[in-house]
């Protein structure tokens, strides 16, 4: 008889949602939605990648790097062009000095990235971490893995802007860590300078670590993203967590990094080496040569998309929707409530059969215990070329209210 299985698998298959009354694991609603989209022959505006490469001399550079022999392990903390290139991008966009050796890690992609860090800066059962909810699926598993408790501060339909009493009330003596992505995944918005004074306030009131998640920083809608690090107060118990995934349309590179204080940064290491300890050899020149890239070119990544979303956006209304106009990111998210739906989940799948799209239900990034409050909403994403989304805006037309 074999024995069972230890291990905290169970506590992050819990936490994200994906451990069934049997106790068997089940797939994620990203994966069945692109299966589905890929079986019916749907348009997948669920899963946040897009469809075009990204800029011309960031893939030249791959495979130049491959071509010249770049291909073996690069430094633990990454080559030194890329943390080079990552320190002068957050000097030239947020005034930020960074020493390149000892204030910048290079990881694999922001999500290993935050796992580290979470598994640096908690320290187990009796640490809490506080998120805003809805949140990008992997941050309930990676508190699970750390052994914390996930403590939620909720972001309501349309506007989700949080409640700054409802932040307060959450953050105690027994928070460890407050995680904020701004701008913000799934629902696309964007925090007031005010909430993020009050999480710099909160994390020193309560000596607290603040780790960031800044992935979609250059897919922000006229205004330039502010970091929290570049807060008063802020630079010293932050980790600033980005990519090039999002920015150089480059998501299955999974080069990512992590900014902050040495002190932090050598703990996230830490963990680091003992997870993918280091990789992307010929990607990462090629990230840093996008960061090199000039104002003009991270202003139309944004101009572009903020076209794609407003077609989508006008696609959601013309099908009845009632629709949350993103400030940022890929997503727009809508009530389905309009068009008489009360479970996105279900509609999501059914849509993909009926018209040939495919969304993801809300549900898939809020707590059981927090779905009914997002039943009828859902999100798509723009960052498809215009021809795919003119397309599914026609497909999204055939849709019929319901009594």
């Amino acid at each position: 008889m074999p024995r069972t299985i230890p291990g905290p698998w169970r506590r992050v298959a819990d936490g994200a949602g994906l451990l069934s009354a049997d106790g068997t694991t089940r797939p994620t609603i990203f994966a069945d939605m692109s299966a589905l989209a890929a079986r019916t022959g749907a348009i997948n505006l669920g899963q946040g990648f897009p469809d075009e490469d990204g800029p011309a001399v960031v893939l030249d550079t791959a495979r130049d790097a491959i071509a010249h022999g770049v291909n073996q392990y690069p430094p633990g903390r990454g080559v030194a062009e890329l943390r080079e290139a990552i320190a002068a991008h957050q000097q030239r966009f947020y005034g930020l000095h960074l020493d390149p050796d000892r204030h910048v890690l290079v990881t694999a992609g922001a999500t290993e990235a935050l796992a580290a860090s979470l598994l640096a800066l908690v320290d187990g059962p009796d640490d809490e971490v506080v998120v805003f909810e809805p949140y990008y699926d992997a941050y309930a598993a990676l508190v699970a893995l750390a052994g914390a408790r996930l403590v939620t501060v909720p972001l309501r339909f349309p506007d989700f802007q949080p409640d700054p009493q409802a932040l307060r009330d959450a953050v105690s003596a027994r928070t460890r860590v407050i995680l904020v992505n701004d701008p913000h995944n799934p629902t696309g918005s964007v925090f007031s300078e005010e909430l993020r004074t009050e999480v710099v306030r909160l994390a020193h009131e309560h000596d607290a670590w603040i780790v960031t998640d800044e992935v979609y920083e250059h897919l922000v809608f006229q205004v330039r993203h502010e970091p929290i690090a570049a807060m008063p107060g802020a630079w010293e118990r932050t980790v600033s967590i980005s990519s090039g995934g999002k920015t150089f349309s480059t998501t299955g590179w999974k080069v990512g990094w992590a900014t902050g204080p040495a002190d932090l940064i050598e703990a996230v290491l830490a963990v680091k080496q003992y997870l993918t300890y280091t990789g992307g050899a010929p990607f990462q020149p090629a990230i840093a040569a996008g960061l090199a890239l000039t104002d003009d070119w991270f202003a139309s990544l944004s101009d572009t998309l903020r076209v794609k979303r407003d077609l989508l956006g006008r696609g959601l209304r013309a099908a009845g929707f009632d629709v949350s106009v993103p400030a940022a990111t890929y997503f727009t998210v809508v009530d389905a409530r309009a068009v008489g739906v009360v479970d996105a989940d279900r509609f999501c799948r059914e849509m993909a059969e009926s018209v040939g799209v495919v969304g993801v239900p809300l549900t898939a990034f809020v707590r059981p215990e927090e779905r009914p409050a997002v039943a009828s909403l859902i999100r798509f994403a723009a960052c498809k070329r215009a021809p795919v989304l003119e397309e599914a805006v026609g497909r999204l037309s055939q849709l019929q209210p319901r009594d």
